[in-house]
């Protein structure tokens, strides 16, 4: 047992002042210090700074490690010359990421205040590194493939890299499930991957709708894709089509990334279907597919959350830094509300999303917390304000466990 001592305590949803946090592994109890010190007279006590606030770690549910060594590689700008420079550089990009560089890759989340990941896998490269992370980690592997004639040996290798994570057994490791796309995804192996993580209670992730090329495909056979496809799996329609894609996920609510360019009738699917949009407003610049239209999302009462995808369309895996350009980005949004709004993305609603037992400062939930160094007292736009200026982040607890 042990007993941490703040000034402050955000929720996330409300903010507790001269209150005292008992936790082992999880939380216990939040009151009055004198009260826990009687109560729990062997517990081991910190008392923190002035101005120390405590909140909850914070949850990134997409990020790709493998793709952690680019730096100046690939081309920006727009989605086609950016997917047409991972196609060139892919095997010098993966080969080049060893296990150090991934490593580096998950301390910046952690320095962050990231405390929980989902790491989509496309190869298994990167299942070592997630398994001795100190964060808590869901590992998606990631089904891809649209030729139907290579069906079998693609979810062959799927299920090989499935089975490998589903054997590792340390405390917050929880393998997954991640479909690539509707254009990369022949039917016949989502339908087999789907029957799998129901039968074996997994979550599961996909990318959708994330770019216009996407759209003109999926809807006409048309665009910049159709070069693409001929050129390099000699295919000149595409597999299925957005409103099939969905149709598929009937009955499995799943974490959908980037939706910027679905139109109202996906979105009310999605809402109906339960599933969750993930935001990543970096990478839908930098590849220039626009920005996720928030009002529509809240007008069709699609859940959403933010991750920060990989750095392949990244130029850091900092959530904080995420939310501060999302701020920015949607700029016809209220200023405080959005504020609020995009710090429970990453704490209580991601946990909700990805079936996670943490996210909030309360009483049972996993002792994840950060520790922030203050200059001064929390007002009623601190959570603006957390967002704006990156407060020192001077500890770091992992299921209750010192990780910084």
């Amino acid at each position: 047992m042990k007993i941490i001592r703040p000034d402050y305590i955000l929720t996330p949803t409300s903010m507790l002042k001269g209150q005292a946090i008992a936790y082992d592994e999880d939380i216990i109890a939040i009151g009055p210090f004198e009260e826990f010190s009687k109560q729990y007279p062997q517990a081991d006590i910190e008392t923190l700074p002035k101005h120390s606030l405590i909140m909850p770690g914070l949850i990134n549910p997409h990020v790709h490690l493998e793709f952690s060594g680019n730096k100046t590689t690939l081309e920006y700008g727009q989605f086609m010359p950016w997917l047409n420079s991972v196609i060139e550089h892919r095997e010098t990009l993966i080969n080049d990421c060893d296990k150090g560089c991934m490593q580096k890759a998950v301390q910046m989340m952690l320095e962050t205040g990231t405390t929980t990941f989902g790491a989509i896998s496309s190869h298994g490269m990167d299942l070592e590194v997630a398994e001795q992370a100190p964060q808590n980690v869901i590992f998606f592997n990631e089904v891809i493939g649209s030729q139907p004639a290579m069906a079998d040996a693609l979810y062959g290798d799927f299920l090989q890299r499935l089975d490998a994570s589903a054997s590792v057994t340390r405390k917050g490791f929880t393998p997954a499930i991640a479909i690539h796309s509707p254009y990369s995804v022949h039917p016949v192996l989502i339908k087999r991957a789907l029957k799998l993580a129901k039968e074996r209670g997994m979550l599961t992730s996909a990318h959708f709708m994330e770019s216009p090329e996407e759209r003109a495909w999926l809807d006409e056979n048309a665009g910049e894709f159709k070069g693409f496809f001929e050129t390099f799996l000699k295919q000149s329609t595409a597999v299925t089509t957005a409103e099939e894609f969905l149709k598929l996920f009937d009955g499995y609510p799943t974490l959908m990334t980037h939706v910027v360019q679905a139109n109202r009738d996906e979105l009310s699917t999605l809402a109906k279907g339960g599933h969750t949009v993930i935001h990543c407003p970096i990478s839908n610049r930098l590849l220039g597919n626009g920005a996720i239209d928030l009002d529509a999302l809240g007008s069709e009462e699609v859940k959403w959350v933010c991750g920060t995808d990989g750095l392949s369309s990244n130029y850091r895996l900092d959530l904080f830094e995420e939310l501060k350009i999302a701020l920015f980005m949607h700029s016809q949004t209220p200023l405080l509300p959005l504020a609020k709004r995009l710090l429970n993305s990453v704490t209580i609603e991601a946990a909700k999303a990805m079936q996670l037992n943490t996210g909030a400062i309360e009483p049972t939930k996993a002792a994840d917390m950060l520790v922030l160094q203050l200059e001064d007292e929390p007002g009623e736009q601190f959570t603006l304000h957390l967002l704006l200026h990156g407060y020192p982040i001077t500890a770091i607890y992992i299921n209750g466990t010192k990780v910084k």
